[in-house]
């Protein structure tokens, strides 16, 4: 792999170690998905979301088209996260009612947990979204939940989560740091650890909150028909972007999508880590700052890279201003195209094929990723406008505007 500095801040890793199909991939493979969305397809308020088709952008842009699917209203919650959370959750349960190979029903687990026994606790440390799918998941099934957010962490935020009953908690720690203290209080009260990111001894449950997430994936493909021919992830720490890499990997094999991952400047460990090519996991330098919170995540969680590394053909990293962007092409559609309310984190891969394709400074990476008249570009809109005041500061109001980023 190799790295590359393009044009106002937009950083370039190449992989040149791409293989399709992937062995990594199989774990989130056409079955695996279905279980998933079998499991998913019983849980109170479950409805696909839905897929928008930007006629006007892709016209406007010169690519055959662009798609977005829509997770602003994923279970009522704003955003993806709940697959993951529920999934896992309900593997967990499932396995102590004595089912380890498969996910009971939720009327199945209802039924069995309506009947008495111990409350558990599960707890986790998020930026916003995946304590918030978690606390409702944890409600769903009349378990207990605690959450800890890092440092910074906007109230908004935080009020979500306590809306659905969980403990939410802000510490005076960054993210990974924030990760580590909920290891930690688990470990010493007994309570069980549902987090998306994984470490030594702790692979299984951030591997099932991956498989929840081929829902999403699965959704898309089976309402776009066939494979898109580019599909832009955005990571954090990479869960959603492995999982739904693996997925298409292993359900188009060599009709894979070409695949490009995006994250922040300010919080940029997979480009690190893809630029480096060491056989190393590279960490982003603290403090991570970036108006993206979902994706302001310092480590690569590994199983996300071990399909990552196998799949994707890029890694950008890239300045704040191609998420406001982003969220601002969507929330204006040209005429003929629905509008998109997503955030900061939902709307940077939108971003991202935007500013290449309009920009000539940008030209040879459009021309290097085959973006042209005959690309179909899928992008997933991970979340709406979960911060609603910070929403309107950059749609409103410009904020995060590219001159701005010039000028600091």
């Amino acid at each position: 792999m190799s790295g590359e500095l393009q044009p106002e801040g937009i950083r370039t890793a190449w992989n040149t170690h791409r293989r399709i199909p992937a062995k990594e991939a199989q774990r989130f493979s056409p079955e695996r998905a279905r279980a998933a969305l079998a499991f998913h397809r019983t849980l109170p308020g479950y409805a696909p979301t839905r897929m928008v088709q930007l006629s006007a952008l892709a016209d406007a842009l010169g690519l055959g088209a662009v798609y977005v699917k829509d997770e602003s209203a994923r279970f009522g919650l704003n955003a993806f996260k709940g697959l993951g959370g529920s999934y896992a959750i309900g593997r967990i349960l499932s396995g102590r009612l004595g089912q380890k190979d498969a996910c009971l029903s939720y009327p199945q687990l209802k039924a069995a947990l309506d009947g008495g026994g111990q409350r558990l606790t599960f707890v986790t440390a998020t930026d916003g979204n995946h304590g918030r799918g978690m606390a409702w998941a944890a409600r769903q099934f009349g378990q207990e939940a605690v959450v800890y957010l890092p440092h910074g962490s906007t109230a908004e935020r935080v009020e979500n989560i306590r809306k659905l009953g969980a403990r939410a908690l802000v510490t005076d720690m960054g993210y990974d740091d924030t990760v580590r203290f909920a290891r930690r209080q688990a470990e010493e009260n007994g309570w069980i650890l549902v987090q998306d990111t994984a470490f030594a001894g702790y692979e299984e449950v951030p591997l099932w909150i991956m498989e929840g997430y081929t829902t999403l994936a699965l959704e898309a493909l089976e309402q776009l028909g066939k494979p898109p021919t580019h599909l832009i992830l955005q990571a954090g720490v990479g869960s959603m972007a492995g999982a739904v890499a693996g997925f298409f990997a292993a359900a188009c094999g060599e009709a894979c999508p070409r695949i490009i991952v995006v994250e922040p400047n300010g919080a940029d460990c997979f480009y690190r880590t893809a630029a480096a090519d060491d056989g190393k996991l590279h960490a982003a330098k603290e403090p991570l700052q970036s108006i993206m919170a979902g994706l302001c995540c310092g480590e690569v969680c590994p199983p996300a890279w071990a399909v990552l590394s196998e799949t994707a053909e890029a890694f950008f990293a890239v300045p704040d201003f191609v998420a406001a962007q982003g969220m601002r092409v969507l929330a204006a559609p040209l005429p003929g195209d629905p509008p998109v309310i997503s955030g900061e984190s939902g709307a940077v891969g939108l971003g991202l094929v935007t500013e290449m394709m309009r920009r000539e400074d940008l030209r040879e990476l459009r021309v290097r990723l085959g973006l042209d008249g005959s690309a179909r570009v899928l992008c997933i809109s991970t979340e709406g406008a979960t911060d609603g005041e910070n929403y309107r500061r950059i749609v409103w109001d410009g904020a995060y505007g590219r001159e701005q980023a010039a000028d600091g």
